[in-house]
């Protein structure tokens, strides 16, 4: 009973995200019941890190120094033993990106790696589409996720039409979600620290929990289209932060749709 632990025990998500998004993930981390932090100097990430529940590490907007004070957090939480999440924003549409989102996966010990399909793909070196934040590939995505779970020893989530989490060898395909998540900004950063809030439970089933959490998200967006398709994105919104904060364990088990 993941939402159930989450809302009680109010794990802190250190997020290091990027300043597009910060209010909404703030918000929407606040709506789940856990608790989001802020904080990018190198003076004081090491030491919020490593007593959080989780690292978030998003490359949205992206500087030298912002990937300096990145590793010197996950360096902190892996020494901590707190799960690091990787959000490789924009991965392929710039050599800066690419290079720069291996870099933290080289230096970082890395638990969930989270990306579109064209953003996995370019880290793995597979052919792909990436056009600013959005990235495709042709061909099923699970491959594509499955070789970087292993490349890259972690959980490895691929969100699309289906979303993939792997291990490499595990598979878990859901199919929750909705178009309209696409539409608001931020959704995607978002789902980076869902999943932070939810490996900060459980520690000890890193795949388990991001599959929890990838549903859950699917499933919040797919009831506030319900509540909001005649009135638009505006109200989307804001009927999805109210769907993270109102599901519960018992609604995501019976509306969660996988595949074998």
């Amino acid at each position: 009973m993941s939402l159930d632990r989450i809302r009680q025990e109010n794990p802190l998500v250190h997020c290091m995200t990027n300043v597009v998004v910060t209010n909404f993930t703030a918000n929407g981390l606040l709506a789940l019941g856990a608790s989001p932090v802020m904080a990018y100097a190198k003076e004081e990430v090491a030491d919020l890190a490593s007593i959080a529940g989780a690292l978030l590490l998003n490359i949205g907007t992206l500087s030298s120094e912002q990937i300096d004070n990145m590793i010197i957090a996950g360096l902190a939480a892996n020494k901590a033993g707190v799960p690091v999440v990787l959000d490789p924003v924009g991965a392929g549409a710039t050599q800066f990106r690419t290079d720069m989102s291996k870099r933290l996966l080289e230096q970082v010990e890395i638990s969930v790696l989270r990306g579109n399909a064209g953003e996995i793909a370019s880290l793995i070196g597979v052919q792909a589409s990436v056009k600013g934040v959005d990235g495709s590939i042709e061909g099923d995505n699970t491959d594509v996720a499955k070789q970087a779970a292993r490349q890259f020893k972690c959980v490895c989530v691929v969100t699309g039409e289906v979303d993939i989490i792997t291990d490499g060898t595990v598979v878990h395909s859901l199919h929750n979600g909705h178009p309209w998540l696409t539409k608001v900004v931020g959704t995607g950063c978002l789902l980076g620290a869902v999943i932070g809030a939810f490996v900060a439970i459980d520690r000890h089933d890193i795949i388990g929990a991001s599959a929890e959490a990838v549903a859950y998200f699917g499933i919040a967006g797919e009831q506030a289209f319900q509540q909001t398709n005649e009135e638009g994105i505006g109200s989307f919104q804001q009927a999805f932060l109210n769907q993270l904060y109102t599901l519960t364990d018992q609604q995501v088990e019976q509306l969660r749709q996988t595949q074998a």
